[in-house]
């Protein structure tokens, strides 16, 4: 019985759900980090393409409602992503302070996306772009270039979506009633509380260790962290690092082929499609794909990519550290009994203070 319960657990990773997306809204999505990464490669920056096209993944907040809503929610997000990744290069001079800031900002923005109630992939790349800021090279002289980066890239997504909007019309109608969401008072913030404890530990635990690129560690705990209860977290911990397996294993042959940077740009725009195609079917598949791509777009052009054996290596590595984190994480915030205890202590703490 238990020998078929696991068998059954096994299946369950790896089924393809039906998926009522077309196959415009991938497209849309690959377009708008391709661009960006094309680009820069025309005008002989690859790097900065790169910081743009990452800025482009805020198509993906692009909800099914009105034209005029579309575009507000896309254009608030795009602020969004600017102020995390600033936020980021502020506060990047101190380890520990990094550690900390991205801890509080984590614990915010997990909040204020549940009260607005924001669909996936609701705090995720708010977080990512955080983080990625944290772990560069201090310089104030280059926060407002690097931050336009971002901006330019979040406004070249904002108008291929007013291209879509024009050209495609929305089959649905907004509820203007259900903008926010009633939060169960200390709860939220406890559940908020443990996110940015997460998050913020495990860009520590990067740091500690001196990382060559300590955001894959964030990124990763935050991935697996995403899930939906404590059953979920743990197949997406495992769904991460077998997809992580697979992944660089792909982006390993695809660094060994020495491809030109046109044909990079070309891989780039392909798997995201892919990614879009599969990540609302089944995560595991969705993750190969996303592994290879995170890797080469966050790797272009830099030293390492020309010895793929370390960078693979390396990129395991961080991956696998961040996901045990975020499977910790993840135990703790679904830990009703536990989630309760700490509202009750809370609400006790409040009364003592009120005397």
């Amino acid at each position: 019985m238990n020998a078929q319960k696991l068998v059954t657990e096994i299946r369950e990773l790896y089924v393809l759900k039906p998926s009522p997306r077309g196959w415009h809204i991938p497209f849309l999505a690959s377009l708008c980090v391709g661009l960006p990464l094309l680009a820069g490669y025309f005008l002989g920056n690859v790097h900065n393409g790169s910081l743009a096209s990452m800025a482009g993944l805020v198509i993906l907040y692009l909800p099914e409602a009105s034209f005029t809503k579309r575009m507000v929610t896309l254009m608030a997000c795009s602020f969004g992503l600017m102020a995390s990744f600033f936020i980021g290069l502020l506060f990047s001079f101190n380890p520990i302070l990094s550690a900390v800031v991205l801890g509080g900002f984590t614990h915010l923005v997990h909040w204020s996306t549940k009260y607005f109630k924001l669909k996936p992939p609701s705090n995720f790349f708010f977080i990512m772009l955080a983080s990625i800021g944290f772990c560069m090279p201090h310089n104030m002289a280059l926060i407002p270039y690097k931050t336009g980066l971002v901006g330019m890239g979040c406004m070249s997504a904002c108008l291929l979506a007013l291209v879509y909007g024009i050209l495609v019309k929305s089959k649905t109608t907004d509820d203007v009633s259900a903008t926010t969401q009633n939060l169960r008072g200390f709860t939220s913030h406890i559940e908020s509380a443990i996110f940015g404890l997460s998050i913020g530990s495990s860009l520590l635990i990067a740091k500690i260790l001196e990382l060559d690129n300590p955001y894959w560690v964030p990124v990763s705990c935050l991935a697996v962290m995403q899930g939906v209860s404590a059953k979920h977290v743990w197949q997406r911990s495992l769904q991460r690092v077998v997809g992580t397996l697979l992944g660089l294993s792909l982006a390993w042959v695809l660094l060994l082929l020495k491809l030109p940077e046109w044909a990079i740009c070309a891989v780039i725009m392909v798997m995201q499609f892919v990614v879009e195609m599969f990540i609302t079917r089944n995560y595991a598949y969705a993750v190969v794909f996303i592994t290879s791509l995170t890797l080469m777009l966050a790797e272009f052009g830099s030293a390492i990519a020309n010895h793929p054996n370390e960078l693979v290596t390396a990129r395991f590595t961080d991956i696998f550290i961040g996901s045990a984190v975020g499977a910790v994480g993840g135990y703790f915030l679904y830990h009703q009994k536990l989630k309760n205890k700490m509202a009750r202590q809370l609400r006790k703490t409040r009364v003592i203070l009120k005397r």
